[in-house]
């Protein structure tokens, strides 16, 4: 973690809203982009985001120093998303902006492979959807966050092993899915 962070955080501790600003500013990004991939929606995303500050700053005293504050504030956006998901089950997980699918710089792709791959994602788009929220969530962390066991355990309040499980399970499913397995 930023030191500069810590410094904000404490600051916001204190009520100083300035502080707690900068530390908005520095996870609107890795906030939006959680809850866009969680949500699928950008209003909902922008929604999520936007509680998700109003939360944090209502539990800046339950933060432990020690902790990645940016497992924590990704904590607070991933249980909101969750929870949003939970009421309205049915809803599908967007996957438009998939970073392995872009294309290479200084590179054209042809019709035909843009097709190919608007293709496999509207495949893996199908796949994501099906999960259940348990691999759901850890999934979009690992891959789409680049988030590490640890940091994906930490933020979801579960054990390393029950996050190296459900990726696994997570990964099976998907494979079945999409005919990868």
């Amino acid at each position: 973690m930023d030191d500069q962070e810590l410094i904000w955080l404490e600051q916001a501790r204190g009520g100083d809203r300035q502080a707690f600003t900068r530390l908005v500013e520095a996870y609107q990004g890795p906030v939006y982009n959680l809850a866009y991939r969680m949500l699928s929606d950008a209003a909902e995303a922008e929604d999520a985001a936007q509680e998700t500050f109003v939360r944090m700053y209502t539990k800046l005293h339950t933060y432990q120093p020690g902790k990645k504050l940016s497992s924590w504030v990704l904590s607070i956006a991933s249980h909101y998303c969750i929870d949003r998901l939970r009421r309205r089950r049915g809803e599908f997980l967007s996957l438009d902006e998939e970073p392995l699918a872009n294309t290479l710089p200084g590179r054209q792709a042809d019709p035909q492979e843009l097709a190919v791959r608007q293709e496999t994602r509207d495949m893996v788009q199908a796949a994501v959807e099906t999960l259940a929220l348990a691999y759901r969530a850890p999934l979009i962390l690992r891959y789409w966050h680049g988030l590490s066991y640890d940091e994906i355990a930490e933020v979801l309040g579960l054990s390393v092993p029950a996050v190296k499980s459900r990726l696994h399970r997570a990964r099976l499913q998907m494979a079945e899915r999409t005919g990868a397995g």
